[in-house]
């Protein structure tokens, strides 16, 4: 991997404990927009403190899975450790890698910090310093377990992450409180990378819209208000003719007393378009259906098209039964993450990968009543006039977004 130059902002993160005017800093901060530069930089300059201050001591690495740590930090920052000469032994099963140069050896354990049980993992270690990967994504648990196991003398942590709500604990707690903390934070844009290209820069620019365009490429901490898709244009997302669709999927949001909502979506060129929909409340109509009667109207909206899979909510166990009774689709449960499947409907629709038949009203009329929950504490969208939305949330998490995340992790790890 070769780098022509860094960006001042990227220098000060690789030696900032170098310099005589940070040494009394216990603790770098680096947010900010995607592909800025800040993660490997940072993560450099933790290896490179590591190996210059400490010998035959205990390191942390942290991400929110280990899946996602190796490949967004840990395989990128070997190759370019060994690049240069570092000698790196990594144990995969036990998720730790030992690292050689100048004469010494330090250990560097790997951390999954995905919910509130993941403390349990790093209690009773003592750590020389640790380096959160995605920081506003870890439980507050985890992250102050793993900060009371720095207890050797010279420790210092190392944060980075992407900007989230305002209200989150992280913000409050740590960059607002920088000074207090003896933290140096450091602020990045993707101006600060100098390997990004205008052009692939205005790439990421088309990718997010509505609140992930302000918090991932300017790099704000922002409340989320408003619409919940303000980039959906009616002349550009409201198909009046479908083209001959090549794939089916029917996604479900199941409802009792709350509507049930089913959109049938089919694939062409690389886009997916909502063809017919189903739509039943209960409450407006006066009467509740059964299972066999949503099953019905299941039937109905597939006609004699092949359905790849039936995507549902996966709480609604007695739904799937019943499809799963007839034996006629492949019932596939939803993923149900509110906030991440939001953000793949945002860059679907950024991309000009999903369309709306405009006989779709249903649908249509919830994308302009679907509002963030402004008196939430975190992010969070109403929960009204959301029946649609969610049987569209999940077909993009499951089916859509499988491809989607493909291409942005590949786009991440290109440089």
């Amino acid at each position: 991997m070769n780098f022509s130059r860094f960006s001042p902002k990227q220098r000060l993160a690789l030696r900032w404990w170098t310099l005589p005017e940070y040494r009394t800093k216990d603790a770098l901060i680096c947010d900010g927009a995607v592909r800025s530069g800040k993660t490997l930089c940072m993560s450099l300059g933790f290896v490179c403190w590591a190996m210059t201050c400490f010998d035959r001591g205990t390191f942390a690495i942290c991400g929110k899975t280990i899946t996602s740590l190796e490949r967004n930090l840990v395989r990128p920052l070997l190759q370019v450790l060994e690049d240069v000469g570092f000698e790196c032994v990594s144990r995969v099963s036990r998720h730790y890698v030992d690292i050689t140069a100048l004469g010494r050896t330090n250990r560097f354990y790997l951390f999954g910090g995905k919910d509130e049980g993941s403390a349990a993992l790093i209690q009773g270690m003592t750590l020389c310093g640790v380096l959160f990967d995605e920081a506003a994504l870890m439980p507050r648990s985890f992250v102050e377990q793993a900060l009371a196991r720095c207890s050797v003398n010279g420790a210092k942590l190392w944060f980075n992450c992407n900007p989230e709500h305002p209200q989150h604990w992280f913000y409050r707690e740590w960059i607002k409180k920088c000074e207090e903390k003896r933290v140096l934070y450091l602020h990045f844009t993707m101006d600060d990378n100098p390997s990004l290209s205008e052009r692939v820069k205005e790439r990421y620019r088309r990718m997010y819209g509505g609140v992930f365009y302000d918090r991932f490429v300017l790099g704000k901490w922002t409340v989320s208000e408003g619409l919940v898709y303000p980039m959906f244009d009616k002349v550009r997302h409201v198909a009046a003719e479908i083209p001959q669709c090549s794939r089916f999927v029917i996604s479900c949001d199941y409802g009792t007393v709350n509507p049930t909502s089913m959109g049938l979506w089919g694939e062409a060129d690389g886009v997916w378009y909502r063809i017919r929909e189903y739509y039943y409340a209960a409450r407006r109509e006066g009467i509740s259906r059964t299972d066999e009667e949503h099953y019905a109207g299941l039937a109905a909206l597939a006609g004699e098209l092949d359905i790849e899979c039936v995507v549902v909510d996966p709480s609604a166990a007695s739904f799937i039964a019943c499809i799963a009774r007839h034996g006629k689709f492949r019932v596939m449960k939803a993923k149900n993450d509110v906030l991440s499947g939001i953000r793949l409907v945002s860059d679907a629709l950024q991309c000009g990968k999903l369309r709306i038949g405009n006989q779709c009203s249903d649908i249509l009329r919830e994308f302009s009543q679907y509002c963030w929950n402004d008196s939430a504490v975190g992010d969070a969208p109403r929960k009204e006039h959301d029946h649609a939305m969610d049987d569209m949330r999940y077909f993009v998490s499951t089916v859509l977004g499988r491809k989607q995340e493909e291409e942005f992790v590949a786009m991440s790890l290109a440089r």
